[in-house]
């Protein structure tokens, strides 16, 4: 059973629509991965997904229910989490309370075991441990990305969507974020990735699909899109294949 169903979605900025009836599955325990020239409607999708903007049509359906005009908070509550490109961390504060924030809303509901969920996120992220006491606006690049993701783990999300996570970062941090990424699903964690980095998003993720001036032009698994000519040719470069 899909963990998220999206049919028929389509959303406009006024009279220019950027996605146009798309439809996507991410199935449990997947990595699913959507890529696409910018401007494609990759982030718009997201948005979409997660009640940050408001779509014209569509179904969204989140374990098999109809989420309606759910809001944020309401996907939050339910398990869904985003890590936006631009990461919105609070740099003025610690990386500790960063991620204490991102448990606010299981806090609000009774649970208390914020701590043990860091301890937790800090087994994946290390470095963060050895940062907890510093400003978010001090850490690194890569180090930032690694905090957005942690944040995002302390809701204990059940889909986890990632808005271009090795944007602007280093090959040897890219490499770092996708070891993670790779964990997170071997943790039970259902991962929706846009990525600009189709080599490396096609190697992780189980099924993919191509966004093209807000529509879906492929769609299948990565084994095949990852030899399809026309993936080659676009998006992976002439040593795609290699």
């Amino acid at each position: 059973m899909p963990i998220l169903e999206v049919d028929d979605l389509c959303v406009s900025y006024g009279k220019v629509e950027a996605l146009h009836h798309v439809g996507i599955r991410v199935g449990e325990g997947q990595i699913v991965t959507v890529i696409g020239p910018n401007g494609a409607g990759k982030t718009t999708m997201l948005s979409s997904v997660m009640g940050l903007l408001p779509r014209s049509q569509g179904v969204i359906r989140f374990r098999g229910i109809d989420l309606g005009d759910a809001e944020v908070e309401d996907m939050v509550a339910l398990g869904v989490n985003l890590v936006p490109e631009s990461r919105a961390l609070f740099g003025e504060m610690s990386v500790e309370d960063n991620l204490l924030l991102g448990c606010f809303h299981r806090y609000r509901g009774g649970d208390r075991d914020q701590q043990q969920t860091m301890e937790e996120v800090f087994t994946i992220f290390p470095r963060l441990k050895e940062r907890r006491d510093q400003h978010a606006g001090t850490l690194s690049g890569g180090e930032r990305q690694m905090l957005a993701l942690a944040r995002a783990l302390m809701a204990k999300p059940r889909l986890l969507m990632l808005d271009e996570p090795s944007l602007g970062l280093a090959p040897l941090i890219v490499k770092e974020i996708f070891r993670v990424v790779a964990t997170l699903k071997d943790m039970g964690v259902s991962i929706l990735l846009v990525e600009q980095n189709a080599r490396a998003a096609l190697q992780i993720a189980d099924y993919g699909y191509v966004l093209e001036t807000g529509e879906v032009a492929l769609e299948g698994s990565c084994r095949d899109l990852i030899d399809d000519p026309k993936v080659v040719q676009s998006y992976l470069g002439l040593g795609g294949k290699h």
